[in-house]
């Protein structure tokens, strides 16, 4: 990967109206890691209707339902789970990708948002994302050099506490530009 200093990520990309990949059609994508060897991130606005409890399968198995959802993070690996956190976990291992912005595979810490109370996940910031965002080397460059993408600050408000049909307009909005506004076509927008 690229020295820090170099690297595009952490940001959020911004799917543009000529994306036409249904995958990722007015999709807020946290980019995590970006540099020669490809990029990886998370489709962050993508919620399902599935409640975690009844999708997980924990040995032995998780006792309650906090009302986790699953949230689709990308049409790669997507039966591989990661959490987004808003905070450090405080067990298991974690990465901090950007203030407010934390990732793990942790069992031990999906057990424990699984068998919380429900009234202690109302307000916490945590997503579980099956599947993840992935391009090869020059790919996703590409993808910005053809306007695929805007790029925004990392945003944990935005992330966590905006409804996800409102989060790519309000996005977009927050850099100062009207959705209405963009135009198809390669180059900078």
């Amino acid at each position: 990967m690229e020295p820090p200093g170099d690297s595009l990520a952490p940001t959020l990309l911004l799917a543009m109206p000529q994306l036409r990949d249904r995958n990722f059609s007015r999709t807020v994508v946290l980019l995590c890691e970006y540099g020669t060897n490809g990029a990886f991130g998370f489709v962050v606005n993508r919620p399902t209707d599935v409640r975690a409890a009844d999708a997980v399968v924990l040995d032995p198995p998780a006792q309650g339902d906090s009302g986790l959802m699953l949230w689709t993070g990308g049409p790669v690996e997507s039966q591989r789970g990661f959490l987004l956190l808003g905070e450090t976990p405080g067990m298991g291992e974690s990465e901090r990708i950007a203030d407010g912005l934390h990732l793990t595979a942790s069992v031990e810490v999906l057990r424990w948002l699984l068998e919380c109370p429900a009234t202690e996940m109302n307000g916490r910031r945590a997503r579980l994302l099956l599947g993840y965002a992935g391009w090869g080397p020059g790919q996703l460059d590409e993808e910005l050099t053809a306007s695929a993408w805007l790029t925004a600050p990392p945003d944990p408000g935005l992330v966590f506490d905006t409804p996800p049909e409102a989060m790519w307009e309000r996005a977009i909005r927050g850099l100062g530009v009207d959705p209405m506004a963009l135009q198809l076509g390669a180059g900078v927008q």
